[in-house]
């Protein structure tokens, strides 16, 4: 077997063509990345949305918030349905909610459309881990909103103290920042229901109803009730699938970003290529040689197969660790279900580590192969006659 320092040397004699190709093969994988990373990210964002005993209560034949609503004296009849779940004062963790798509001005002066969400107190304890971060929480009847940390910074008037402008009639001073565990509730915003309510003329209206059962047994009895039940006729949808449902929006971007990964894939597979069949010209003594001293043809290939191998592992791992700081980075695209603005966070997880390694491993091997071909083909008294 030919050792591997033979490869590494050989690598980095030809330091010029190996740092190209890495570079080459680094910029691909990084692409890659970011791009699987986004989609990654929105999938998150919606599975950690739902709870397993938590429903969202909308009207019958909708599966969407958008055009779920109904009306807010059926809805106050949801909230006191038996079986849902109490807080530690007592109260019922269930919330009528009302969403209304505005268009908003981010910084840079650009337009995109923005969900509006009425809440009341208890929304809060229904989405994940949420919590204030900056200022303070809303207080109802002044219209006061909140955000999250990615749409204070994208958006005008987003900061604490600023004034969100949806238009004449809908205005909301921002008191405060949230975050919600990385949840679809980081890509709204949230009013009080009261006041969403009168500034959109749609008093008397939910868009839906959100509520969480005290036990597994129950779920499923608020969820026979209300669908049942002539009193209410309502689809319960389980939070967990509703969410399912809308993570079908990120199929676009996984499609589009496989199709890209292959594409780019085969083109780092003909740089590699490209590099091992010039490696396989310059050093035809050298095979001559190695032939020579007893090496057979399968270590020769298994050599520069090696070579190809260790040469895309090396811009693979570098262009990894191009893409690990967008860890932090935030970005917006549209949610097809609703289409307004959803922020994602980049997600560098074991699903993009894969692509990427599946990507590194696919270039080395296929880029490698027919160079590697070409060089165990040659025959050794023509190679040794170059000497």
């Amino acid at each position: 077997m030919i050792p591997i320092k033979y490869n590494v040397r050989n690598l980095r004699v030809r330091w010029k063509t190996t740092l190209m190709t890495m570079l080459g093969t680094a910029l691909l994988v990084g692409s890659s990345c970011i791009l699987f990373g986004l989609v990654d990210g929105l999938e998150y964002s919606l599975k950690v949305s739902g709870d397993p005993l938590d429903l969202i209560i909308l009207r019958k034949g909708s599966s969407s918030e958008t055009s779920g609503g109904f009306e807010g004296a059926k809805a106050d009849e949801v909230l006191n349905v038996k079986g849902i779940a109490r807080d530690e004062d007592g109260k019922p963790l269930a919330a009528k909610e009302l969403l209304n798509i505005a268009i908003a001005e981010r910084g840079n002066g650009t337009r995109n459309n923005l969900i509006i969400r009425g809440v009341q107190p208890a929304s809060r304890k229904l989405r994940p881990d949420f919590k204030i971060v900056a200022g303070r929480d809303l207080t109802e009847g002044r219209n006061e909103c909140i955000v999250s940390k990615s749409l204070s910074r994208l958006y005008k008037g987003a900061q604490v103290g600023g004034l969100l402008n949806f238009g004449d009639k809908e205005k909301y001073q921002v008191v405060g920042i949230f975050s919600a565990g990385g949840s679809a509730a980081e890509s709204e915003v949230w009013a009080d229901l009261k006041d969403v309510e009168r500034n959109t003329g749609r008093d008397g209206s939910v868009s839906c109803v959100q509520l969480r059962a005290a036990s597994p047994v129950d779920f499923a009895a608020i969820q026979k009730t209300l669908t049942e039940d002539t009193q209410f006729r309502l689809a319960a949808l389980p939070e967990t699938s509703y969410f399912e449902t809308q993570a079908r929006s990120s199929l676009f971007l996984k499609v589009a970003g496989s199709l890209i990964a292959v594409l780019l894939t085969f083109g780092a597979m003909f740089a590699a290529a490209n590099t091992m069949f010039a490696a396989v010209k310059s050093r035809t003594r050298e095979i001559g040689t190695m032939r020579a001293l007893g090496f057979s043809q399968w270590d020769v290939l298994i050599s520069f197969m090696g070579e190809s191998l260790l040469l895309c592992t090396l811009g693979g791992v570098l262009g990894i660790l191009l893409t690990l700081p967008l860890n932090l980075l935030t970005i917006e695209t549209s949610n097809f279900s609703t289409f307004s603005s959803v922020s994602i966070t980049f997600r560098f997880g074991w699903f993009v580590a894969a692509v990427a390694l599946t990507m590194t491993i696919a270039m080395g091997l296929f880029g490698g192969i027919l160079p590697a071909l070409r060089a165990v083909r040659q025959e050794v008294i023509a190679a040794l006659r170059e000497l």
